[in-house]
């Protein structure tokens, strides 16, 4: 396997184009952190881009950051904690999840695969923070889109198209992002001893307060470290806000439970560990999955699974995310769990971590109606007519 390393926007053009003169597709690295997402890839050369790399211009009383794609998210994070400001989207790390924890998570890999932690309930996905960007498409055309503000599309939204795309329609050079003012103080709600479904309903009472949650994410018995069920809320923002708002809350959820308050680096640490995907990390003899469904459903769309499979679960998002580690299943249960979306209301289901063999032989995003499919053709044609980039990640030959 050959592995080129570009050392600028002008190289990498020639590059492109060579490949798509001679039809041989590329897989796109650059901190190799995400590789083990996706389907397996069998490509005849390596794409490293992680030269695009460094803080290009940061304004923070703009909210404003632009970076190389391959900028590591450590050095981006020291930088707005220098600034006192935050990536809102809080991108996770599944190094440990993904046995990659010798590689470095980059700001592009996070744009490209649209992946958000427990505050996208109230600041959204990464693609709701991604304001602009220069990349070379499949054609091996540089292209620019987007801007330094967030109302400043016109035509096509092509950050949106780009965010989640994994790398198949264009490579990312640069990123702009938006920040925002990290949180004063952090304090989490905790309520001990909820079955699924009154969970459910208490972090749905939470989330319909004017409390202005920042999490709400439920763990069952045995999910991490807590020998309880274990409810979290969490409060951000200035201290005096977030006093009055968790005891207001505190009163409002009492008939729930016992509660009681987290804070500090206890608190902090727990968020961190479920934003990356802590408690599945050590379950190497599981396929681990990412439900997306409706917040009431995801109860009952964890039960039906629990029924036939050797899972474990916990959710996040107020119930509308749930993440689940199954054992033992020929599939991964794959047929099992997208027959427990459907039921329950739909959604969808993509399988996150599993051996190269599974994840070649299932589906690892939620498979698409023709219609869909059929659309997606078009605008992987229109990006990457040779399929030269990271050609199957996402589906059979895109």
């Amino acid at each position: 396997m050959t592995s080129f390393r570009p050392s600028g926007e002008r190289e990498l053009v020639e590059i492109i184009a060579a490949a798509t003169a001679r039809e041989e597709p590329l897989e796109i690295a650059a901190g190799g952190s995400k590789r083990g997402l996706g389907r397996p890839m069998q490509t005849p050369h390596v794409l490293d881009v992680s030269a695009f790399s460094g803080i290009r211009r940061y304004e923070p009383e703009e909210l404003v950051l632009t970076a190389g794609a391959a900028t590591p998210l450590g050095e981006i994070e020291a930088a707005l904690d220098g600034a006192g400001q935050m990536l809102a989207f809080e991108p996770p790390d599944w190094r440990a999840l993904l046995g990659t924890s010798d590689r470095v998570p980059t700001l592009g890999g996070a744009i490209a695969c649209n992946l958000a932690g427990p505050r996208r309930l109230k600041y959204g996905a990464a693609r709701d923070h991604f304001l602009g960007f220069r990349a070379v498409s499949g054609r091996g055309e540089a292209f620019k889109a987007g801007g330094k503000v967030v109302k400043n599309v016109t035509g096509y939204d092509l950050c949106k198209l780009l965010a989640g795309s994994y790398g198949t329609l264009a490579i990312l050079t640069e990123v702009t992002v938006k920040t925002l003012p990290r949180a004063e103080e952090m304090r989490s709600i905790a309520i001990s001893g909820l079955d699924d479904a009154t969970a459910q309903r208490a972090m749905a009472a939470a989330l319909n307060s004017p409390h202005e949650l920042s999490g709400a994410a439920h763990l069952p018995a045995g999910i991490g470290n807590n020998a309880q069920p274990l409810t979290l809320l969490r409060l951000e923002g200035p201290g005096p806000s977030v006093e009055a708002r968790a005891a207001a809350l505190k009163s409002e959820l009492a008939a729930f439970g016992a509660i009681e308050d987290q804070r500090g680096e206890a608190a902090t640490r727990l968020w961190r560990e479920l934003r990356n995907l802590s408690p599945f990390a050590t379950l190497a003899e599981h396929a681990v999955w990412r439900l997306s469904v409706p917040p009431t459903s995801g109860p009952a769309v964890a039960a039906q699974v629990a029924r036939g499979l050797d899972s474990r679960h916990f959710f996040d998002w107020g119930g509308g995310l749930v993440w689940l580690a199954v054992k033992g299943a020929a599939d991964g249960g794959a047929g099992a769990i997208r027959d427990a979306v459907a039921a329950q209301g739909g959604g969808h289901a993509t399988l996150i971590r599993a051996p190269d063999a599974l994840r070649n032989a299932v589906a690892v995003f939620e498979p698409q109606t023709p219609t869909l499919a059929a659309l997606t053709a078009r605008v992987k044609e229109s990006f990457d007519p040779r399929r030269i980039l990271n050609r199957g990640r996402m589906y059979p030959n895109l």
